[in-house]
């Protein structure tokens, strides 16, 4: 500790930054050539820092720079530097303790002298910590705790399934293994599957980018339906090795399809660029509650399922869990890419109701089944279509000088209207297409031939607002420079053909 000269007083500064008490000096204070250094320079508002008053402050930093220059001629050969000093502080807030100083390299390290809680919070607070990204729950997006907890009983339910599955096949190859056999060769089968999954769903990926929830919630789904097979095998030895590779086969393509759209539903959570922590505190979730689900399904195996009876009751009831627990996590990620289902609801809500909705708006909303239903106060959109199914070639140049600067073409139909888009086109492109396609189903209700006239007007109407429209989707989180619609065709114009391409990789 230090206690500089003509200090008057010590005094305990409150959040609201009003002096409070008297109490004893307990802040380092680092000496400059020039001037004096207070750490830290304004109480924060959550945490009491300590701060001296001075009456006489030039005269002080007069007598003290005085003192470090016959110092500094007393040793020369001293290798650290008066500006050198660590500079630390302690700040107390919620009963603990934190020792703040600043490194050689400028990074501050933060240590906790005093904790004062109760044991149940500083346990709450480590498994914070451990299992939650840094900052939370500022750190991440809406909807990322419930998120969380049926990720947790998903798994959970997932592995405890998975001993039951196992402990039947092997019964049904007539081996009576003990719970904990069951466990081993449940993990060897499933990593033994994935290369063969990885085959099939090598030409998917693109429909994963597209609807990562829908995908997601069909493979736990396959997965259940795999384990169902493998539970059930031994009713039919017989066909043990039939039931045995399907069920296997189809927890394979699961397991795979739901690694890949892992990615895609983190992604919606990052808020302040922190991907790699979200991955690796929801996989620490995962690995968790894998391993507290293989010992319950150890007890059930050993007790409640010993016998077939009690496997069909339990194994369709953990099934149900499971799937359920899916659905909703799917419903709580707010993903934040534009896809046709979002477009198309983002569009209808603007052009009904003149507001943007965010991503956490939609998401309860999403249908995640069935994504591809057509919305009639978006204009009732089908995108992606062959070009020539959608265009006749007497009609195509009309259309093309008609959304000359634009990277899509429209024809509207009677029961719906088809947008294709360019191969590079982005989401932009697509938000002013569905623009467009909405005004003009709106106006054909009152025009007889509707076509060009209409497509004109509204095309007219969709430039007066898109760039406001523009400005506040990016502000309310959304990503508009890439569209994804799946497997759907693009095609690329040049100045004299146009080519027809099939769209394997998103914009």
């Amino acid at each position: 500790m230090i206690d500089p000269p003509g200090a008057s007083s010590v005094h305990t500064w409150s959040s609201s930054g009003k002096v409070s008490k008297r109490c004893r000096f307990e802040a380092v204070v680092a000496f400059k050539y020039q001037n004096l250094l207070l750490i830290p320079k304004t109480p924060p508002r959550t945490a009491s820092v300590f701060l001296i008053s001075f009456p006489s402050l030039d005269r002080c930093s007069m007598n003290l720079l005085e003192k470090i220059k016959k110092q500094k001629k007393k040793e020369p050969d001293k290798s650290m530097s008066v500006q050198e000093i660590p500079v630390y502080w302690f700040e107390t807030s919620d009963s603990v303790t934190r020792h703040y100083q600043f490194q050689p390299d400028g990074h501050l390290s933060v240590k906790v002298v005093d904790d004062s809680r109760p044991v149940y919070h500083r346990v709450v607070d480590s498994f914070l910590n451990k299992f939650f990204p840094s900052g939370y729950p500022f750190s991440v997006n809406e909807g990322y705790l419930r998120y969380t907890q049926f990720r947790a009983l998903q798994h959970f339910t997932s592995a405890a399934l998975s001993v039951l599955s196992t402990q039947s096949l092997l019964f049904a190859a007539g081996l009576r293994p003990t719970p904990a056999q069951a466990t081993v060769v449940s993990w060897i089968l499933k990593d033994g599957m994935q290369h063969v999954g990885k085959l099939i769903c090598s030409n998917l990926g693109a429909r994963m980018d597209s609807e990562p929830k829908r995908w997601r919630i069909l493979a736990d789904a396959l997965y259940d339906l795999g384990t169902g097979l493998e539970v059930l095998s031994p009713l039919c030895p017989q066909l043990f090795l039939e039931m045995a590779g399907l069920g296997n086969f189809a927890k394979g393509i699961a397991v795979v399809a739901a690694r890949a759209t892992r990615l895609p539903i983190y992604s919606s959570f990052a808020k302040e660029g922190n991907l790699s922590d979200l991955f690796a505190k929801g996989e620490a979730i995962s690995t968790l509650f894998n391993v507290v689900g293989l010992g319950a399904g150890i007890q059930l195996a050993s007790t409640v399922c010993s016998s077939m009876q009690g496997k069909m009751i339990v194994g369709p009831l953990l099934s149900v869990i499971h799937v359920y627990s899916v659905i909703e996590e799917m419903r709580a990620a707010p993903v934040n890419t534009l896809n046709p289902q979002r477009t198309a609801m983002i569009i209808a809500d603007f052009v009904k109701t003149g507001r943007i909705s965010s991503p956490a708006d939609l998401r309860y909303r999403e249908d995640l089944l069935f994504p591809g239903r057509l919305i009639e106060d978006a204009g009732n959109v089908k995108v992606g279509r062959d070009l020539h199914k959608v265009v006749k070639p007497s009609k195509f140049h009309e259309l093309k000088e008609l959304f000359a600067e634009e990277k899509f073409i429209l024809c509207l139909g009677s029961r719906w209207t088809d947008m294709v888009l360019e191969q590079n086109a982005s989401g932009e492109d697509a938000l002013r297409g569905w623009l467009v396609a909405a005004y003009a189903a709106s106006m054909a209700k009152s025009f007889h031939d509707p076509s060009l006239t209409v497509l004109q007007d509204a095309y007219d109407k969709m430039n007066d607002v898109f760039t406001p429209l523009l400005s506040e989707l990016q502000a309310k989180g959304w990503h508009t420079d890439r569209f994804l619609d799946g497997t759907g065709t693009r095609f690329a114009w040049t100045d004299t053909i146009w080519i027809i391409q099939s769209s394997m990789v998103n914009q």
